[in-house]
């Protein structure tokens, strides 16, 4: 295979996240042979807003009301973003659009408006719904396990005021730490814990989307379609992982999910690359061979 005729991994990140988090995975990807774009949606990477109230000593009450460059992002600002690079990407070969956690929605709806784009789409123990809004599978009986209210007790402000979801990841509180180390890296160390934790940013955007912003049969429906399960999460915890490709699965049931499977947490996997790696190489060789 030529290297214009090369697939791109184009890789999309979750909530809180940005580009930086994939750089393990693209280091090991290129080491394999193939190329890699990571992204930062709207206001995430050295777009994101670090307020000053943000560095020690903190000042959580100035942090509560400080202004953040998130507030007003939408998904579909999202998606706009990664349809345009995902045009640029697409003029050099195959494109395999993957995504992590929350990135997911924006992957689902770039894939319903523009499958023309994408070769492949990899969801990476991501957020793809089908019979609900993501809002309508946090009441099911799969997300149960999930301790939402102890994720909370690190968010600062009101997010109506704010416009954003705005996380103080920088906490020295022992509890909020124990939570958010259990719902992301259980099977990290403490030290790799904290590390990924100083890779985060304090803001995220409100919207979720719409009962429109599902998988749509027509368009994501025709796109080859991939899961990497994570067994270990505890955040996306594999129950709901498995919902969702039933229902893309019963969607389209002529273009059922390859399914792969790694055993991590909702992190591990971008701690300690390597296998992750292989799996999404072995993915690539599904593409129908190019001329």
């Amino acid at each position: 295979m030529s290297r214009q005729m090369q697939p791109t991994f184009v890789l999309v990140h979750g909530a809180f996240a940005n580009s930086f988090s994939f750089a393990p995975l693209q280091a090991e990807l290129g080491l394999l042979g193939h190329r890699s774009a990571a992204v930062d949606l709207p206001g995430h990477g050295f777009a994101a807003t670090y307020p000053g109230a943000y560095q020690a000593p903190q000042d959580l009450e100035a942090l509560a009301t400080a202004p953040g460059a998130i507030k007003g992002v939408t998904l579909a600002d999202n998606v706009a973003h990664l349809i345009g690079i995902l045009e640029r990407a697409k003029r050099n070969g195959p494109v395999i659009l993957v995504s992590h956690s929350r990135g997911g929605l924006t992957a689902t709806v770039a894939a319903n408006q523009r499958p023309d784009l994408i070769d492949r789409i990899v969801y990476v123990s991501a957020w793809c719904p089908v019979d609900l809004s993501v809002g309508g599978y946090y009441a099911e009986p799969e997300m149960a396990t999930v301790d939402a209210g102890a994720l909370a007790s690190a968010m600062v402000g009101n997010p109506a005021e704010l416009g954003l979801l705005r996380s103080n990841f920088r906490t020295a509180d022992p509890g909020a730490l124990a939570a958010f180390k259990a719902a992301f890296l259980a099977d990290g160390t403490d030290e790799e814990f904290m590390v990924f934790l100083n890779t985060f940013q304090p803001d995220e955007n409100l919207d979720t989307g719409t009962p429109d912003d599902r998988a749509q049969a027509d368009t994501w429906g025709r796109i080859p379609k991939s899961y990497v399960r994570l067994t270990e999460d505890a955040s996306v915890p594999v129950a709901v992982q498995d919902r969702m490709i039933r229902e893309g699965d019963a969607l389209t049931p002529e273009n059922p999910y390859d399914v792969r499977t790694l055993t991590s947490s909702h992190l591990k996997w971008l701690v300690e690359p390597a296998p992750a790696a292989r799996v999404l190489g072995e993915i690539a060789a599904l593409l129908p061979a190019q001329s």
